[in-house]
Formats: structure tokens, sequence, C-alpha cells
């Protein structure tokens, strides 16, 4: 993938890089998961890998790589993963995950169509 712009891209934890440095993603295993780490991201000049709290879509449709609506799948599956943690820990809180999901739904949501006015 060629980026035609360098840009500044967030992974969390305060981190940022450049796109045009970044030559690697690499999604962290769900046993390996925890306290938001998410994706190594390998970056020209810098020998270990970078953690980022993103996860790798989100990642590359920041750099300009559109494969759908990656950031509305990310949503949703990070609301469906504290799910299903909070009840294998017995402990779920119903309110979080209900403002969480009427977010989500709200950024869905299309414009209520408006009548005209003549």
């Amino acid at each position: 993938m060629t980026v035609a712009t360098a840009k500044m891209i967030f992974l969390g934890f305060g981190k940022y890089v450049r796109s045009d440095r970044i030559y690697a993603l690499e999604p962290i295993e769900a046993g390996e998961r925890g306290s938001g780490r998410r994706t190594r991201v390998w970056v020209e000049g810098i020998p270990d890998p970078l953690v980022a709290s993103r996860t790798e879509r989100t990642i590359l449709h920041d750099m300009g790589h559109e494969a759908g609506d990656t950031v509305l799948l990310d949503g949703a599956l990070d609301l469906a993963e504290g799910l299903a943690a909070a009840a294998e820990e017995g402990r779920v809180d119903l309110g979080d995950l209900g403002r969480r999901a009427r977010k989500l739904l709200a950024s869905t949501a299309r414009p209520a169509e408006t009548e005209p006015l003549f």
C-alpha cells in the first residue's frame, strides 16, 4: 500500500507515528490482550514493535486504506469483547454496556429527513 501523503497516526497510549513509516501490523492474540493492548505496530527505524490500543483495521483506516466501515465494525467488536470478558468474570455492567451500545447505534443513524419548506 502506498500512502500519498504522510500523516500522523494515533496508536493510543499517547503514541503517534508517521503513516509512511508503518510497515506491518500484527493483531495481538486474545491470550496476550489486556489493559487495552490490541495491535503490535512495526515502525521503520524502531527495532521492537510498538503496542497500540487500537485495532489493525482502525489503524489501516486512519492510514487511508478503505475496507468498508471498519470503525463501526471495530466498535461493535470491542463492545462484544467487553461483554464476553465481563460475563466470564461474573461482573456485567449493564449501564455501561447500554451507553456504549447506544453510542455505537447513534453513530450509524441516518439524519432524519426534513420536509421541504416550499
